[in-house]
């Protein structure tokens, strides 16, 4: 049927009008909390129904929730095969920078990675070099690391968390000792799951719960 010119316009109109609502920026609520979830390297390289060999299925998508129930905002993707780990800290430390430019308070941003994504977050932790924002590493460090990956620097106020039976992560201590950024507060917390590398593939609360407190502010992890 054909439309009038009249409708056309009203139509238009509309869509026009809903296109600007939906562009402009909302001005941040200081109080919310943000975190950056980056995941481990076995979600990268298969799709999420796969279950691995050993750890079982990665639940990746309970992660989230966990987080997104205790009222965060939380920004995570699958990563795309053989994803650059500096390279692709470039690109969420780009967009911490403008969650702060738009007047997210640092210590309001958490980055929270595993395995991998925990490689990542250091990454980002050196190039953002900002000692508020707060950091969650977990399952992500060797003692090899200080010679192998001699350009990252913790800064930040950092957590980490590693599991005893893992040999995939351990006491990072060394890192903080040889980081030439400034680090606010640190604290590290072992695991006895007995899981190995497979406890941070599940969303258990092991390791969630002192993350989300981390996230909360709560330094002291009570």
């Amino acid at each position: 049927m054909k439309q009038s010119p009249k409708f056309l316009f009203t139509f238009l109109l509309t869509i026009f009008c809903s296109f600007i609502g939906f562009s402009q920026s909302k001005t941040p609520n200081k109080e919310q909390r943000y975190i950056f979830f980056l995941h481990n390297a076995f979600v990268e390289q298969n799709d999420l129904s796969v279950a691995h060999p050993e750890y079982g299925k990665a639940e990746y998508n309970e992660i989230l929730d966990s987080y997104r129930k205790d009222n965060f905002i939380v920004f995570s993707e699958k990563r795309s095969k053989n994803t650059n780990a500096a390279k692709y800290a470039e690109k969420i430390v780009k967009q911490i920078k403008k969650l702060i430019k738009d007047g997210v308070s640092p210590n309001k941003i958490t980055v929270i990675g595993t395995s991998k994504g925990g490689y990542i977050a250091q990454y980002v932790s050196t190039y953002l070099a900002n000692p508020d924002v707060n950091f969650v590493f977990i399952g992500c460090f060797r003692d090899s690391d200080i010679q192998e990956i001699p350009d990252i620097n913790f800064c930040g106020n950092i957590l980490t968390i590693y599991e005893k039976s893992d040999v995939y992560g351990v006491d990072a201590i060394k890192r903080k000792e040889t980081s030439k950024l400034k680090i606010n507060h640190f604290k590290q917390i072992e695991l006895n799951t007995n899981l190995k590398h497979g406890f941070l593939y599940k969303a258990s609360d092991e390791w969630i719960v002192p993350s989300k407190k981390w996230a909360n502010g709560n330094y002291d992890l009570n």
